[in-house]
This record gives structure tokens, C-alpha cells and sequence, in this order.
């Protein structure tokens, strides 16, 4: 089945990108174009090839992973951490503890961090109905400066996935 895209834009006028590098910052001699999948009617950026200007295709928007777990209910120690005072360029981890208070096992699929400065690290096997389990989520705090918000999301066999955790930090020269 071929797929029907139309572009939508080719300027990326008025639209910034994130990096993990520099927030806020439009990333150098990347273009971007705004594609729609008329099949499905969803909106992605796809890179556009300079040398022939083609737009790469691209999937869906990512959506959440389907389970074929049967549901349960988690309890998190908190979901939100702040490392206060950082000094740049540390690395520093915190550790997010689940307990699964429901009658299924809980298995967590995944957990996608908001940028690739933050790394994830999380309780594997399936987590047993009133057991305890496990999500690190390591932060570089390299390339930035001052207050930073970031975030993860968890992917489970919950309700109400995915499951957001936050943490804040003051990144000091």
C-alpha cells in the first residue's frame, strides 16, 4: 500500500526545534518539513533530503505501546524530583520507586525520556502484585545552564499510561 504525503510546508519560518544541546535553539543546516499521512491524518517532520528535495517517509506519530497484559494499578514513590544545585557538566541519576498495588502482574515496556540527555533505566522483569520496582532516569548535565525541566514517560500496563515523571535542576558554571 503506498502512502499519500503531501507537503504541507517546506519553511521552517516561525518554528523552533528543541535539542538536547541548546533548548530553544533551531538546530544548524536542518531542514524540516511538516508532512501529513493523509491514510492516517497525522502530522510528522520528516528531514528533507537537500539533494534531491524528497521528503524521507516517515511513521506515524509514535503512540503509546500496545499491552497485551492485562491491566493493574502502580503506586509511585513520587513523580517529580528536583536536584536543586547542579554543577555543570555533572552526571547525576535519582531513583523513582513503583510498588504495584493492583491483582496483575505489572510489566513496565518502556520508558521514553524527552531528550536524549536523560537516559532511563527501569525494572525489566514483570513486577508481581505488591512488589517493588525500579526506574532510574540518568541526566548529563552538560550542555546546559541554569533551571532545566525534564521529563519521561512510562509506558505500562496501567490505565493511565503513559505514566509522566519530571525532574527539575539549577545547573551552576
Amino acid at each position: 500500500m503506498k502512502k499519500t504525503l503531501s507537503i504541507v510546508a517546506l519553511s521552517i519560518i516561525g518554528f523552533g526545534l528543541v535539542s538536547c544541546k541548546k533548548e530553544g535553539k533551531e538546530a544548524a543546516g536542518t531542514e524540516v518539513a511538516n508532512v501529513t499521512d493523509s491514510a492516517a491524518g497525522a502530522t510528522n517532520l520528516a528531514p528533507m533530503d537537500s539533494a534531491s528535495s524528497k521528503v524521507s517517509e516517515t511513521t506515524p506519530a509514535a503512540a503509546a505501546p500496545v499491552s497485551n497484559q492485562p491491566l493493574t494499578t502502580i503506586a509511585l514513590s513520587e513523580n517529580n524530583f528536583d536536584f536543586g544545585n547542579v554543577k555543570k557538566g555533572d552526571k547525576v541519576q535519582h531513583i523513582y520507586e513503583v510498588t504495584n498495588t493492583g491483582t496483575n502482574p505489572l510489566v513496565i515496556s518502556e520508558v521514553k525520556p524527552g531528550c536524549g540527555c536523560t537516559v532511563p533505566d527501569f525494572t525489566k522483569e514483570p513486577i508481581m502484585p505488591g512488589k517493588k520496582g525500579k526506574i532510574t532516569l540518568h541526566f548529563d548535565s552538560s550542555n546546559f545552564d541554569g533551571n532545566v525541566n525534564k521529563y519521561a514517560d512510562v509506558f505500562a500496563n496501567v490505565e493511565k499510561a503513559p505514566i509522566k515523571l519530571t525532574f527539575t535542576a539549577n545547573i551552576q558554571p
